[in-house]
């Protein structure tokens, strides 16, 4: 049976990747930043499209197609916050909410004015780990605990 199923797969090489794409899961990849200053403080944002209740978060946005995923961090903080920072170690890969998978970066502050893009950004605060506000989304705690789940 297995000889089979080879033969049939090799036949099918023409078609394999589109078989391969129709057959598996396609996600979105959320990546998020975990962004700390010399003194240990976390930047945490209050998302203006986020759920009321649920708006304070780390800095995160959506992978380009293509785009290097430390990369994506630079630029979403860059957008949200005006900061520049550097892309650290990876802190969480996980697939997350239906189709979408979520990684999380570590984050090194290199300079910049904060200055918030309204459209998206309601509030910025830098935060002591042990210190966050009433309403920041429930994945924060252990990322800015420093906890790691790739």
């Amino acid at each position: 049976m297995r000889r089979l199923l080879f033969r049939v797969w090799r036949a099918l090489r023409p078609v394999q990747t589109r078989l391969v794409w129709l057959l598996n899961a396609k996600f979105v990849v959320g990546v998020t930043g975990v962004v700390r200053d010399e003194q240990g403080r976390v930047l945490l944002l209050r998302h203006r499209m986020w759920p009321p209740g649920r708006q304070w978060g780390l800095p995160s946005g959506f992978a380009h197609k293509g785009e290097d995923f430390r990369r994506t961090v630079v630029r979403e903080v860059k957008e949200e916050t005006n900061l520049d920072v550097e892309a650290g170690r990876l802190v969480l890969l996980n697939s997350g909410y239906r189709t979408r998978l979520e990684v999380a970066y570590e984050a090194r502050l290199l300079g910049g004015e904060l200055r918030i893009d309204p459209l998206e950004i309601l509030e910025a605060r830098w935060v002591h780990p042990d210190d966050l506000p009433e309403g920041v989304q429930p994945v924060c705690h252990p990322l800015v605990q420093g906890a790691t789940t790739p």
